[in-house]
């Protein structure tokens, strides 16, 4: 554990924080994803780059501590609204914590966590968020109904709304791996389409999954081919998703198979 590591929990234990974490960058910035600093009532632990982007993370910070609603994600464009010329953006992750969220934290810090999107909240992405709770990502859930969400969910799952739902591609921290399975088709295609738009222009995105059978990978193949896309291209599209030789239909089945399959891409 770093420094930083330890002066933040052992400080937690004691009073509360609100952990201010990188959750995705685009362009130019001072820091990347994965970044974080602790802001106390009295004090500020680790940091995101300095300047104005971090002048205006506390400000956002001190406002949870003092009982402001839920900032969640917020977009930082840094031009020169914020006198910094990077020309970047950068997403913040804002969440109060306290003693109780130290064994969860303890991990999350001290494991780098790659990013991992989840399009869908149905009955197999409840089941995968459960199981990639405890695994080392950090997942960003996506969905285009926010009712969806549970109340709770595991400390390196952060939920995500988005209409249209395909919007929130462009905004993935670098190296997510991507797991599509929302409640309609025709979404589906969509969010696959931005993802290999954004392959084609960034290729950062190492596995596309797309939870389905054969049969419906024929037709989306089909229909992406009359978007323009190439065989090299959807070649990159993993269709049906989990690892082979697990045949059963239950939700807690193909989230444990297909969490096996992402972890094999670590390797």
């Amino acid at each position: 554990m770093t420094d930083n590591k330890a002066i933040f929990l052992t400080r937690l234990a004691q009073q509360p924080a609100v952990l201010v974490q990188v959750a995705s960058t685009q362009g130019s910035v001072p820091r990347e994803a994965g970044t974080w600093m602790a802001v106390f009532a009295d004090a500020v632990v680790g940091t995101i780059g300095g300047g104005h982007l971090e002048y205006q993370a506390l400000e956002v910070a001190r406002e949870r501590l003092q009982g402001a609603p839920d900032a969640g994600l917020v977009r930082f464009a840094l031009g020169p609204a914020l006198g910094q010329c990077c020309g970047g953006v950068v997403h913040l992750r804002f969440e109060r914590v306290g003693a109780a969220d130290l064994p969860a934290l303890t991990a999350r810090l001290d494991t780098g966590r790659l990013p991992v999107a989840l399009f869908g909240g149905g009955h197999v992405g409840k089941a995968l968020v459960s199981v990639l709770g405890s695994l080392p990502f950090a997942v960003t859930w996506v969905d285009s109904r926010d009712e969806i969400f549970p109340e709770t969910v595991p400390f390196n799952v952060s939920c995500e709304y988005s209409d249209p739902v395909q919007a929130a591609v462009k905004d993935l921290a670098p190296g997510s791996r991507v797991l599509i399975m929302s409640f309609s088709h025709a979404e589906d295609l969509d969010i696959v389409a931005a993802c290999l738009k954004r392959q084609r222009d960034q290729a950062d995105l190492p596995y596309i999954g797309l939870i389905g059978s054969q049969t419906k990978w024929a037709t989306f193949r089909h229909r992406l081919e009359a978007r323009g896309f190439s065989d090299d291209e959807l070649a990159h599209v993993t269709c049906p998703i989990g690892v082979p030789g697990i045949t059963g239909k239950e939700p807690e089945v193909i989230a444990v198979a297909v969490a096996a399959q992402l972890l094999q891409t670590l390797g």
